[in-house]
């Protein structure tokens, strides 16, 4: 990979997965098939891999594993096949992280890209004004930040490799889909032109907004130190992101969150 992610874990192929050192822990892997989200796609009838990616939701070094469930805390890593859905690249379906019962808050996740490029898209709200909306753009050791309550979806903006990427969340953990869904997909549709090159269409169901396309912040204000990863940090100082599963801990750093 081109990062490294500080523990040991290797993305595969073939078959799609990850590959874990002796000294790490996991609770099982699961692989999306294409036909399983195909009611998410602009095009459903799209050609496209048919294990478009894998996931899993708890993953880390054997000995860390005490204080990440401590502070209640789940570390997840995702890895998407190369290619394309139709003109769509691939990405994940657009969710709304549910009001989690241990916070009473819908939660905020903290990305890393490991390998390959992304584009984490991101609005205020899933209703028919969206709210500000943001692109992000990030490769590999780029840190995103997504906030609570947000719509988001993380998007393979390379599709000639594969994209990993791990992420820092709840561990009660849950997705809402229903604001997304009841418009037909979040505000703007990544397509791809014929050079490979990322465009956004407009989704009609949506009032008038604009998409603001930038690169991550560094997020001093959430204690994120940039060259280091995550998961490292976490090691380091076991409480940096106790913020993730308790982010009213944050609540004035949310208002006018700029991703």
């Amino acid at each position: 990979m081109e990062f490294d992610p500080g523990f040991d874990i290797t993305p595969t192929t073939a078959p799609m997965g990850f590959r874990l050192g002796p000294d790490c822990f996991d609770e099982g892997l699961e692989v999306r098939k294409l036909d399983a989200i195909r009611k998410s796609l602009r095009n459903p009838q799209c050609d496209g891999p048919e294990d478009v990616y894998a996931i899993m939701m708890d993953v880390g070094g054997t000995c860390d594993r005490e204080e990440i469930v401590k502070r209640n805390l789940l570390f997840g890593v995702v890895t998407y096949a190369a290619g394309r859905l139709g003109d769509e690249p691939i990405r994940s379906q657009g969710h709304i992280h549910a009001v989690s019962a241990s916070c009473g808050w819908s939660t905020p996740e903290l990305y890393e890209i490991w390998d390959g490029e992304a584009v984490i898209y991101m609005q205020e709200r899933a209703e028919d004004d969206p709210g500000r909306c943001f692109a992000v753009r990030a490769k590999a050791g780029d840190v995103v930040v997504v906030p609570p309550y947000w719509a988001h979806a993380t998007i393979s903006a390379d599709p000639s490799r594969p994209l990993t990427f791990g992420a820092w969340c709840v561990r009660d953990f849950g997705f809402d889909y229903a604001g997304v869904r009841a418009h037909g997909g979040i505000a703007f549709f990544p397509l791809f032109r014929e050079d490979g090159t990322l465009r956004w269409e407009k989704n009609a169901a949506y009032a008038p907004c604009e998409l603001i396309e930038k690169s991550p912040e560094d997020y001093p204000q959430l204690g994120i130190s940039r060259g280091e990863s995550v998961y490292s940090q976490f090691v380091r100082d076991n409480d940096r992101f106790l913020w993730v599963a308790r982010p009213a801990l944050k609540e004035k750093e949310w208002k006018k969150f700029v991703p």
